[in-house]
């Protein structure tokens, strides 16, 4: 999925968040959302995927050179943040599986792949609720990796994670990354691809 955008602009009450965004974002290309904290990378994530509303200007999306109305655009979408909640009452594998009765699964791998994918198939049996917060983080990263979507939304992909969960990250994010649309909110270089395009947020005040 490609993501365009024309004059685009978020503002809460008076401050304007981001403005006069015009950028084509493409897929096969991996892009890095940059600014301070607090500059809006999140809310610029957020904007783009559909799920928080502009103030102005527009986003077109488009598949294949069709057009994507923008209510069908999240079935193209897959996202993974720190703040994104899990259903915490569920076993890791009956996450899974209520994950994918709504994505079709990347490169028709199995269900009973993914726990081993994502390397905490110890843990199929466990609550989620009694995961530590870097098993709940690698598995959001793994529902978003291994779900067959043509756009891939990673904010602070790495938060919470140690040396070798980051390692699995990277291995995994040049695996299934590599044909997708990628963005990445970030300000930590290890966390995106050297030939990524930065958008800085400073640039857009």
């Amino acid at each position: 999925m490609n993501i365009v955008t024309e004059n685009l602009g978020k503002r809460f009450n008076r401050e304007w968040i981001f403005k006069k965004l015009y950028f084509s974002f493409e897929q096969g290309n991996s892009y890095a959302i940059v600014g301070p904290n607090g500059s809006g990378k999140s809310t610029l994530m957020q904007v783009l995927w559909g799920q928080v509303p502009t103030s102005t200007g527009s986003i077109t999306y488009s598949s294949r050179k069709n057009t994507v109305p923008e209510e069908e655009a999240f079935k193209n979408v897959s996202i993974a943040t720190p703040y994104m909640e899990l259903i915490e009452e569920f076993t890791l594998k009956e996450m899974i599986e209520f994950h994918f009765k709504f994505k079709p699964i990347v490169q028709n791998r199995s269900l009973k792949d993914l726990a081993d994918l994502m390397e905490l198939s110890h843990a199929q049996n466990k609550l989620i609720s009694n995961f530590s917060s870097g098993m709940k983080q690698r598995l959001k990263l793994g529902l978003a990796f291994f779900s067959d979507t043509s756009a891939l939304f990673l904010d602070e992909p790495t938060t919470n994670l140690d040396k070798r969960a980051i390692e699995w990250y990277q291995v995994k994010l040049r695996e299934f990354g590599a044909s997708r649309l990628v963005l990445i909110a970030s300000n930590t270089e290890y966390e995106y691809p050297e030939n990524c395009q930065k958008v800085d947020l400073m640039s857009l005040k």
